[in-house]
């Protein structure tokens, strides 16, 4: 089975690095009802953490920002990659866009058993041609 590329759209806030911010961050979104595709928690340096959200619906983000006095980014653009699970699965999506001269921003994968996910990350001027690269719809 072919993997499944999607164009997914996201967003994300700055929080303090310090035990709870995230729990707290998606608790907002869980009591919303906001369902993600995607997300992603990384140190940023000097006591923050980046917190990526990818979502199906941004205007629903939006609004759970602004209730919350969080400073969003602006929507962003990220592809989601799923499918069955095996040797060199993220290998081979990720050797399409070197081939293709398409740097890689960044790029989160998991596994679950039979299945993977993957989140790639790309700059915007490569996005259009990232997306042909990979097929996404």
């Amino acid at each position: 089975m072919a993997d499944r590329v999607r164009k997914v759209n996201y967003g994300y806030i700055t929080v303090p690095a310090k035990a709870g911010s995230g729990a707290k961050a998606l608790g907002e979104l869980k009591d919303a009802k906001i369902n993600m595709l995607g997300f992603c928690g990384f140190p940023t340096g000097g006591g923050k953490g980046q917190l990526d959200f990818l979502v199906p619906n941004p205007a629903a983000l939006q609004r759970v920002a602004r209730a919350n006095k969080w400073k969003l980014s602006p929507v962003k653009k990220a592809f989601l990659v799923e499918g069955s699970d095996r040797a060199g699965a993220v290998h081979s999506n990720l050797r399409k866009l070197g081939a293709a001269g398409i740097n890689v921003t960044a790029a989160q994968a998991v596994s679950t058993g039979n299945r993977y996910g993957m989140i790639v990350w790309v700059k915007p001027k490569d996005y259009a041609k990232a997306a042909r690269t990979l097929g996404a719809r």
